[in-house]
């Protein structure tokens, strides 16, 4: 009883179950080492002859880019029509060399012709309402005259009689009424004479401000048939400066709408050079900028005259000109390869151009390894870029080489093995 109550005790140490568990765990951890180490050393075999290796140096860095430009005009100016109508005559074809002022084609218009007939007509009108009424004025100015004068004379005479009267009638000669009738005969000429006074008066003012009014009418009828004359001889249409006729929408007969552009002049007394840059480099071109082209040997030096703010499909125009010689014969839409000075030159680490840069975007690349068997990916950080050559902040050495052609074919690889 006493063996069948005794408590049994466990055994220690390791059983078949945990040898399982743990060779389970080692088999994992390896196949996890395994994984990483391959993600980790990912390698790619290259020949060495289908890539481009460029060595890493210092040198003089100059911040420019370079830009297409095309010749243009120094200034284009713009040909609308002032009036409308129709096109009677061509009389300077496109391409032509214009002085100022040269009719280069005339237009029709019927009703503009309607309108002189008009302004003609009420001219004479009012011309003849002048004549009119300073004819009538003369005629009441002598009406009014021959009134004045015969009121005073006949206000004299009852002057005089009322006088005479008066001493008759202090003497009793008279009786008092041829008097008193003598003296009212007096005072009706006074009031006769300040009646004509004042219609002379008020006749010549009415006849003043009448005249005044129609030579005002009269200068303005002027004014505007000579506006319409102007309008007429618009329909010439000419040459505001000398230069070339560059181009001409127009046909005769066709219909011309007033204020429609119908062509542009050339002025051709110097050119300038209109070029695109891509939108990256708006913050740093500013008008004055120098540049600079090279034509049959020789440098030819340039400057921004003007930057245009807008930006169409990534990129802004600028306009350049020549600050002392120019290429001989230049001619309009010659284009030309223009080398724009962003700023100035510097010492720095250099790292030839190359299409690697495309596929990462400048934050690394594919560094040969020591004895120039391999090349392993390392982190780069780049700078400022010229056509020529990038600018290296950080990640490479003097000397070091790297493999500067594209990276599209080496997939997820962290080292290039050379074969």
């Amino acid at each position: 009883m006493e063996a069948m109550d005794s408590v049994r005790e466990k055994k220690k140490g390791f059983r078949l179950i945990h040898i399982m568990y743990l060779a389970g765990f080692g088999i994992l951890v390896f196949l996890m080492f395994q994984i990483v180490s391959k993600k980790h050393t990912s390698r790619f075999k290259v020949e060495q002859d289908k890539i481009t290796i460029d060595e890493v140096f210092f040198g003089e860095f100059k911040d420019y880019t370079d830009i297409n430009g095309q010749v243009a005009p120094i200034k284009t100016i713009f040909l609308d029509a002032s009036e409308s109508g129709r096109v009677k005559e061509l009389l300077i074809e496109e391409g032509s060399m214009v002085d100022a002022g040269d009719i280069i084609l005339t237009l029709e218009n019927q009703n503009l012709h309607q309108d002189i007939l008009m302004s003609e007509s009420q001219l004479a009108e009012k011309e003849n309402n002048l004549r009119t009424t300073k004819i009538n004025y003369e005629s009441s100015k002598m009406a009014s005259q021959s009134s004045l004068t015969s009121a005073f004379y006949t206000l004299q005479q009852a002057k005089r009689k009322k006088e005479q009267y008066q001493d008759l009638f202090k003497d009793k000669l008279i009786p008092k009424e041829d008097y008193l009738k003598a003296n009212e005969a007096y005072q009706e000429a006074q009031a006769l004479m300040n009646i004509a006074q004042q219609r002379a008066t008020q006749d010549s003012l009415l006849s003043e401000t009448s005249m005044k009014q129609l030579d005002i009418d009269l200068r303005q009828m002027r004014a505007t048939l000579k506006l319409v004359y102007a309008r007429l001889d618009e329909l010439n249409v000419k040459a505001p400066v000398d230069g070339q006729l560059g181009r001409l929408d127009v046909e005769v007969g066709k219909n011309i709408s007033q204020g429609s552009s119908i062509g542009q002049i050339n002025v051709l007394s110097d050119f300038k050079v209109s070029a695109k840059i891509d939108e990256h480099y708006i913050d740093r071109v500013r008008t004055g900028l120098p540049a600079s082209l090279e034509r049959q040997g020789r440098i030819y030096e340039l400057s921004i005259r003007k930057v245009y703010p807008e930006v169409r499909d990534g990129q802004f125009q600028v306009d350049l000109v020549f600050k002392d010689d120019k290429p001989d014969n230049l001619r309009t839409g010659q284009n030309f390869f223009i080398n724009l000075e962003l700023g100035e030159s510097k010492t720095a680490l250099l790292l030839k151009k190359g299409s690697f840069f495309n596929s990462t975007g400048g934050q690394w690349a594919f560094v040969m390894d020591p004895g120039g068997k391999s090349a392993s990916k390392r982190a780069i950080r780049f700078g400022q870029q010229n056509p020529e050559y990038y600018e290296i902040l950080d990640g490479l050495l003097e000397g070091e080489k790297v493999v500067s052609s594209g990276y599209g074919t080496f997939g997820n690889a962290e080292k290039l093995i050379f074969k």
